[in-house]
């Protein structure tokens, strides 16, 4: 059913990918910059509802759809309750499916952040998309993540400390080297010369000429 959704949607001029479990799923999500998220809550590993609480707990934005046969009240209330933007039982026709989907589109649309530009940097919050001097550079969820607060501080000096905060969650290690390891994976993406500069002791921040790796 999947793939015929998925081939329907292209008709429409809709992309789509399939994921057919979960892990699938958010290993698509951590690559790739979605528009909306489309999921049965009936799915093998991670379940769709775990799979919405990533998504929400990301802090992404990407509306999300459910598309399930859980058709009681009680089903759609705990799914909206999850962070369902949208919710469509099965049987049901694809034009209805491609009508709701525009429709999350066109809202998501309205409440666009601004795009942000910074020494050569050009980073599109909606898109999930940064390019520097014109080059598209591919990033994972959390590289994004992280690039998007440095680039918010507009040159600013963010800790480590505030990385964590707000490019993990709130379970995260306060001890880890996560920080350390995704700002030095994060510099080789952008490529040379490098743009985000370390402040020993203080923390990182972009710099239009050239940084110092640590």
């Amino acid at each position: 059913m999947a793939e015929a959704i998925r081939d329907g949607l292209r008709l429409e001029a809709i992309a789509a990918d399939v994921a057919g479990d979960g892990d699938t799923a958010l290993e698509l999500l951590s690559v790739n910059a979605y528009d909306i998220a489309v999921l049965d809550r009936d799915i093998p590993g991670p379940s769709g509802d775990e799979v919405a609480e990533s998504i929400v707990a990301s802090g992404s934005g990407i509306p999300i759809l459910m598309l399930t046969a859980a058709d009681r009240l009680d089903d759609k209330a705990s799914g909206f309750g999850i962070g369902a933007d949208d919710y469509l039982t099965k049987p049901f026709e694809l034009r209805e499916l491609v009508l709701r989907l525009r429709a999350l589109d066109r809202r998501r649309a309205h409440s666009r952040p601004p795009v942000r530009e910074i020494a050569g940097l050009r980073l599109d919050p909606f898109r999930r998309e940064v390019f520097r001097d014109g080059r598209y550079v591919a990033l994972t969820r959390k590289q994004f993540a992280v690039l998007e607060v440095l680039v918010a501080a507009e040159g600013g000096v963010v800790s480590a400390e505030d990385l964590l905060e707000r490019a993990w969650d709130e379970h995260a290690d306060p001890f880890t080297n996560a920080v350390r390891i995704t700002v030095s994976a994060l510099r080789k993406r952008l490529g040379e010369p490098w743009l985000i500069a370390t402040v020993p002791g203080v923390g990182y921040r972009i710099e239009s000429g050239g940084a110092d790796l640590a």
